[in-house]
């Protein structure tokens, strides 16, 4: 039986195991959704579910893995709503004069992590990555971008370490196919 945490000790285990992975949590969430907007909300309920569910952490665990399946989790039940629910309509399509003062307001600015993440790697791959199947791409971006074991993304994904290491070994020769002829053309020849 868990032990009952007092707030203070919540709040104390809340910021120093679970906060510090709030960045990597991020950087999955806007790989997912690939919206700024989107990433914000998932990781909002992500944080807020373990924070809920902060009595069945065991303390000294390992957090990022306990994390990322409730984001994993937060974002398949975030999905199965949106495609089961009503269609949305983008009032913009409606009122064109709105949407040309809010443009007008942002001109000026930079998302400084879609920046350093383009300098880091280029457009070809950033869009080869996004076009992945979603199974192929969670479990691509949990082993080569976040560094998860396969143990550890068979236990986010709830899926066996054989299905990790194929969707892995798919995906990752999905890329390769995809980014052949940029490869060539940045002066890499195959061995």
């Amino acid at each position: 039986m868990a032990a009952i945490m007092t707030r203070d000790r919540q709040e104390y285990t809340f910021n120093e195991e679970i906060m510090p992975h709030a960045e990597a949590l991020y950087n999955y969430a806007y790989h997912l959704t690939r919206n700024e907007h989107d990433a914000d909300d998932l990781l909002q309920d992500t944080l807020l579910k373990a924070f809920g569910a902060l009595s069945s952490y065991v303390r000294g665990t390992n957090a990022k893995a306990w994390l990322f399946r409730i984001l994993q989790n937060t974002f398949i039940n975030q999905y199965r709503r949106k495609v089961r629910g009503p269609v949305s309509v983008d009032i913009n399509e409606f009122i064109p004069s709105v949407a040309q003062e809010e443009d007008e307001q942002y001109i000026g600015y930079v998302d400084l992590r879609e920046e350093v993440f383009n300098d880091l790697i280029g457009d070809e791959i950033t869009e080869a990555v996004n076009a992945l199947p979603l199974p192929f791409r969670t479990v691509f971006l949990l082993c080569d971008m976040e560094g998860f074991s396969y143990e550890e993304i068979a236990k986010i994904m709830d899926i066996p370490v054989g299905t990790v290491r194929s969707r892995l070994h798919r995906g990752r020769n999905m890329l390769k196919e995809k980014l052949n002829n940029y490869a060539a053309s940045q002066g890499w020849r195959a061995p």
